[in-house]
C-alpha cells in the first residue's frame, strides 16, 4: 500500500514523491532488523505501521498506527513526541531498525540511539514516508551494518495451505 503521491523505483526498495509506502510483508518473526540508506534529504520518516495508518499525510506518528523516526529528529505515535534524536541523520546515512513487538529501536550508522518505542498493537509493516525532494533507499538484505544480536532479515511467510 501506497499514497497517492508516492514513486516507488529501482525494483520497489526506492521512495521518493509524496506520501508514505508499507513493506509488502508483514513482520511476523520475533525479532526483524531492516535499513534505509537517507539518499537525499528532505522531509522523511522511517519505522512501523498498520495498514490502517494514514499513508497520504506528511509527517506519520499523528495516528495510532504509525511509529516513526521523522527527519526532524524526533520520534512520533499517536501525535505524542517520546524522544528527540541530539543531532539530525544526514544524506548517506544508514538508518537501522529493530523491532521484537515490544519494543522499536533505531540506529545511525550502526550505533543505537536509545530511543525505544513501545506499545504496539496490530500486524505490523515496515514503513518510509517522503516530502521536499527527500529519497530513501530500503535494505532488507545484505545490511551495511550487523542487525542487532539474535535479529534478523524480514523473513517472508508462506503459507501451508495452497490458494486458487
Amino acid at each position: 500500500m501506497i499514497g497517492h503521491e508516492v514513486v516507488i523505483v529501482k525494483n520497489g526498495l526506492r521512495i521518493c514523491g509524496t506520501g508514505a509506502a508499507l513493506g509488502n510483508t508483514p513482520i511476523l518473526q520475533n525479532k526483524a532488523y531492516f535499513e534505509v540508506k537517507l539518499q537525499q534529504s528532505g522531509v522523511w520518516g522511517v519505522g512501523i505501521a498498520s495498514p490502517e495508518a494514514e499513508l497520504d499525510r506528511v509527517p506519520l506518528g499523528s495516528d495510532a498506527h504509525s511509529w516513526v523516526l521523522c527527519s526532524d529528529c524526533v520520534l512520533r505515535h499517536n501525535s505524542e513526541e517520546p524522544h528527540r534524536l541530539v543531532a539530525p541523520p544526514q544524506e548517506g546515512d544508514v538508518l537501522g531498525v529493530s523491532f521484537d513487538h515490544v519494543e522499536l529501536n533505531f540506529y545511525i550508522n550502526g550505533k543505537n540511539t536509545n530511543t525505544p518505542l513501545t506499545g504496539f498493537k496490530g500486524t505490523l509493516y515496515p514503513v518510509l514516508y517522503v516530502d521536499e525532494g527527500a529519497i530513501l533507499d530500503v535494505v532488507f538484505r545484505d545490511f551495511s551494518y550487523p542487525p542487532p544480536v539474535g535479529f534478523d532479515a524480514i523473513m517472508i511467510e508462506k503459507s501451508i495451505l495452497g490458494h486458487d
